[in-house]
């Protein structure tokens, strides 16, 4: 069997994406039931555009960036129509017409419908996809340039720059902050936002994301996300955490273990002076902490020598929840770590292979732009979750299948196609 980007076990990728790449990870009884949830039904039995079929437009408009309303509703006929999804005679809508049921559909049935269909996707014969018994996840943020209108600019702000400065940036920002599987890329999870005013920075998005963590997650984060209310919130929910932090964190050294790595423990801030020290005396003697002022954890501290760019000849720090080094010795969890560039690889397919690199998003509200960017993240996990399912078939790594030419056979399987009479 040939193993290359276009080839899975059981027929060719173009075969896969023939069923439906869309509804294969985003039926129709989901849409049906997220609508129903937001209570946003159709107002009428005989609406051109219910909101069923809205769902997967906003779905399309992510898949066709380059296309406006009218090309994209004509790529979407043909498919639809084989999935049941018109429900009395259909007549071209207008670019007017869609725009009212855009509005009309809103972003919580997007919301709610990415919330309830978008889960980890890798099996346990995918590659790279766990360490041990634990998945490998990830969390980063990213940053989307919204049309330049005056409720953009109120609601996501400006990167650096106050929205009355007159060397202001030329688009409003939306940062969204999301946890994504390794091996798949693909996004399970994620909240939006600004990048101005309180509340808008990666930690504040990433807070609202660490109480759904699931307990056989392990979490990989960078040291931008590490602070102790936020490693004590992930923590509490059981998932194992293994985060980069800053060089400066205070880390005792209470026991060194074989592998390398060394037994600490994380501090309460509030807490310092004579207090601070009975509690690294009570963790290094073996007693009980209590946890909300100290939490032991284990450190993994390495370099990486020839490096370019950041971190050239700097020490990286890791801290982990996984204290026994017999379940991940430190080798194991330094190289699991550098799974979170994964993270990376699947904010750029969003944003350079759908999205397009430079384009601005089409939305000119805040409502609409994160109803966009829904639709992109549940484009991008369709996708992604095919390509996973093909590679697993395929006894690969996910990697090996080239996003960027699945995204092109999706495009020709999806249209364009004739309006019907």
């Amino acid at each position: 069997m040939a193993h290359n980007g276009a080839v899975a076990a059981g027929g060719r990728l173009t075969d896969w994406v023939s069923l439906g790449v869309l509804a294969a990870s985003v039926p129709r009884d989901a849409v049906d039931a997220a609508v129903a949830v937001a209570g946003r039904q159709a107002r009428r039995p005989d609406g051109k555009l219910p909101p069923h079929v809205m769902v997967y437009f906003v779905m399309a408009l992510a898949l066709f960036a380059e296309d406006d309303y009218e090309e994209v509703a004509a790529r979407l006929t043909e498919t639809l129509a084989s999935w049941g999804c018109w429900d009395e005679a259909w007549s071209v809508p207008t670019s007017g017409g869609i725009t009212q049921a855009r509005q009309r559909l809103g972003v919580e049935p997007m919301r709610e419908l990415f919330a309830e269909v978008a889960v980890p996707v890798a099996e346990q014969l995918t590659r790279g996809a766990f360490l041990g018994g634990w998945r490998l996840m990830a969390i980063d943020g990213l940053e989307w340039d919204a049309p330049d209108t005056p409720e953009n600019a109120v609601a996501f702000g400006y990167a650096g720059k106050t929205t009355g400065d007159a060397a202001c940036p030329a688009f409003p920002k939306v940062r969204v902050v999301s946890i994504s599987e390794c091996a798949s890329h693909a996004v399970v999870d994620a909240e939006i936002g600004g990048v101005a005013g309180k509340g808008a920075g990666e930690q504040s998005l990433a807070r609202r994301l660490y109480r759904r963590l699931e307990e056989d997650w392990l979490l990989i984060a960078d040291r931008n996300f590490y602070n102790w209310a936020d490693w004590c919130a992930a923590a509490d929910t059981g998932a194992q955490l293994l985060w980069r932090v800053k060089s400066d964190l205070d880390l005792p050294v209470l026991e060194l273990l074989p592998d390398g790595s060394y037994c600490s423990v994380l501090i309460s801030p509030k807490i310092g002076g004579k207090a601070r020290q009975r509690l690294i005396e009570a963790a290094c003697s073996g007693e009980e902490l209590d946890e909300d002022k100290a939490r032991r954890v284990r450190v993994i501290e390495y370099e990486i020598p020839d490096r370019d760019g950041d971190g050239t000849g700097e020490l990286l720090a890791l801290i982990t929840t996984i204290t026994d080094p017999r379940q991940a010795p430190a080798g194991m969890l330094a190289a699991a770590y550098h799974q979170r560039w994964e993270h990376e690889t699947g904010n750029a397919q969003l944003k350079t292979y759908l999205r397009g690199p430079g384009k601005v998003l089409r939305s000119k509200s805040p409502d609409m732009v994160r109803q966009e960017i829904y639709g992109y993240l549940l484009t991008h996990y369709a996708i992604s979750a095919l390509i996973c399912r093909a590679a697993t078939e395929a006894d690969i790594d996910p990697d090996r299948v080239k996003f960027k030419r699945t995204v092109r056979i999706v495009r020709r399987a999806i249209g364009p196609a004739a309006f019907p009479p």
